[in-house]
């Protein structure tokens, strides 16, 4: 069991790793970690088919534990966010295994105002009192059940923004997932020509994953054969979207924070984040539109939490993740739709017009090599080297280092024996040279 407390969630597959007793459990724990009694935390959940007796068993245990659950019904992670801040709860779950296959199931946690619950801030004493069974006393009274939507909520929040200037016809792959209902506040403001807008939380088709490129290939083909300003992939749980310009073609995500970044600061002026990974074309962005660019580690949590301690009304991340103050410093995924159609309905032009001068930077990516010596060894080896040579470098997450014409980060796996590298320079070429360069420290 204690495989399935993860960095960020708790996750792991179901029947397996994952069961209803398992759930039941948290439910308890995650009262007890949160303290008193008669709270009240909302609970929304995906379409798999073991989503529904996950949830009965984690509203048991909270309710058990003297807590109130509010049912959501289905619902998008964002949409949960929004529910845990506008209905002023106590803390939050979402019932999902995000992008993961059909097997796999899981719970994200949050506090009051949608704070994360991350490994760090709650789940490893979670963990820790399911295995000591040190859960808090039951109460006589046993914590209520009651169902509410939040959909109506949530769309008054996303049209409460500018709305496009034209109703762009837009292509969106939702993988069967909870992107349908993500989107639905869009649909009144965008035409949406939809790809697999059947809840089916078997994903039929294909995984519901835009980082990976094959699950692109519906959208890519839809798009070829008719006219659309521009396409969108959701994933499993619509915390993530992906963008693809008016051709098929994959837009980086780490532009399309640059983009979001520009219309966001039109309407507020402050800091806005990026994760470290992300094109130094992300940073000039910001600064160039009035901004305070602010570099954040990867993984929500962290984002977040930054966010928090300099008001920050945006950030972006490269996995997809696009993060706004307005819905409780989270996602929202149909925001960040909407905001990418008012900026290509405004312009009138193409969006990869749009994003072409954003292609100022060389990319490598995002490479993993797996090792066989230790990876702290390897990241200290490539931080005293170029230290010792002048470079900037910095430790916010793994190792950073730059140059006047390149830059790189290398960070290492949380789970594998793995070393990631994600490079950039001025030109391909020396970009290519400093990639081979900083791959073969990383692989000798």
């Amino acid at each position: 069991m204690p495989s399935i407390f993860k960095a960020y969630d708790i996750r792991g597959v179901y029947g397996a790793d994952l069961t209803d007793a398992a759930a039941y459990d948290i439910g308890r724990a995650f009262a007890t970690f949160l303290g008193g009694n008669n709270k009240t935390i909302v609970v929304g959940r995906d379409c798999r088919p073991h989503s529904e007796p996950l949830f009965i068993a984690l509203s048991n245990g909270l309710r058990d534990q003297g807590f109130n659950v509010t049912d959501l019904g289905y619902a998008s992670t964002p949409m949960t966010y929004h529910a845990c801040g506008k209905l002023h709860a106590d803390g939050s779950v979402m019932i999902t295994a995000s992008h993961n296959t059909k097997e796999w199931n899981g719970f994200k946690l949050c506090r009051e105002n949608a704070i994360p619950v991350s490994g760090a801030t709650g789940i490893e004493k979670i963990e820790k009192i399911i295995l000591e069974k040190n859960f808090a006393p039951r109460p006589e009274t046993r914590g209520a059940l009651e169902s509410r939507g939040i959909s109506a909520e949530y769309a008054e929040f996303i049209h409460a923004f500018p709305r496009p200037a034209q109703k762009l016809r837009v292509a969106a792959d939702y993988a069967n997932g909870m992107g349908i209902l993500e989107a639905r506040p869009l649909q009144d403001l965008l035409d949406i020509d939809p790809l697999f807008d059947t809840l089916d939380g078997t994903f039929p088709n294909h995984e519901a994953n835009p980082l990976e490129a094959h699950t692109l290939k519906a959208l890519q083909e839809k798009m070829r054969a008719g006219h659309h300003a521009f396409g969108v992939a959701f994933d499993g749980d619509a915390d993530r979207v992906g963008f693809l310009d008016e051709t098929g073609a994959v837009i980086p995500m780490d532009f399309i924070t640059a983009l979001i970044a520009r219309e966001m600061l039109a309407l507020e002026s402050g800091p806005v984040y990026y994760d470290l990974r992300s094109s130094r074309v992300v940073r000039e962005t910001i600064a160039s539109c009035g901004g305070t660019p602010l570099m954040s580690r990867v993984g929500h949590s962290f984002i977040k939490q930054q966010m928090r301690e300099h008001n920050a009304a945006f950030a972006g991340e490269l996995s997809g993740h696009y993060y706004f103050k307005a819905n409780h410093t989270s996602e929202s995924a149909a925001l960040a739709v909407l905001l990418v159609a008012n900026i290509a309905a405004r312009a009138g032009a193409p969006l990869s017009r749009l994003v072409e001068p954003l292609r100022v930077y060389a990319q490598s990516g995002e490479i993993n090599s797996k090792v066989s010596r230790d990876p702290g060894e390897i990241l200290e080896e490539i931080k005293q080297t170029h230290a010792a040579a002048g470079a900037n470098v910095y430790e916010l997450d793994g190792v950073s280092v730059e140059y006047p014409g390149w830059w790189f980060n290398v960070r290492r796996s949380n789970t594998e024996p793995l070393v990631r590298l994600n490079l950039e320079a001025a030109s391909p070429e020396f970009m290519r040279v400093k990639r081979d360069e900083i791959l073969a420290v990383i692989r000798k």
